[in-house]
């Protein structure tokens, strides 16, 4: 699977994910070069209810950092369960986002465009700074 292929599948599969991201989340060929963290939710019993907007729950199992840079979209960083995503908080001020896919088509999701929060993360999980 391509790290594209990878990101689609974060976004549009049946796990609860936030995206943060330096840019509007848009993966069509030409986009601008952007950097987005994927942060998987988890779905315990307590995940539907408690929070403003019906959000629930936000406890982060999962982190995920893709980038595009050139064209291309790469994998730069992955951790998985509680202590791999220790350190790495939802943001109070997640609203709906629109996400832009290869094809065109356009979907809602949710998560927050802010490029100090992605350079934040970003010396978080260790990797370096491409941008």
């Amino acid at each position: 699977m391509t790290p594209l292929e990878e990101l689609v599948s974060h976004l549009t599969g049946s796990s609860r994910a936030i995206v943060i991201s330096n840019r509007d989340v848009d993966l069509r060929p030409g986009a601008e070069d952007n950097t987005l963290f994927v942060l998987k939710i988890g779905d315990g019993s307590h995940a539907a209810g408690g929070r403003g907007g019906g959000f629930g729950e936000r406890k982060v199992t999962g982190v995920l950092c893709f980038e595009l840079k050139g064209g291309e979209w790469t994998k730069r960083f992955e951790a998985e369960g509680e202590e791999g995503a220790s350190g790495f908080e939802v943001p109070y001020y997640v609203s709906r986002l629109p996400f832009m896919f290869v094809d065109g088509t356009e979907s809602m999701g949710y998560g927050v465009v802010d490029p100090a929060l992605v350079a934040d993360m970003t010396a978080r999980s260790g990797i370096s700074s491409s941008a």
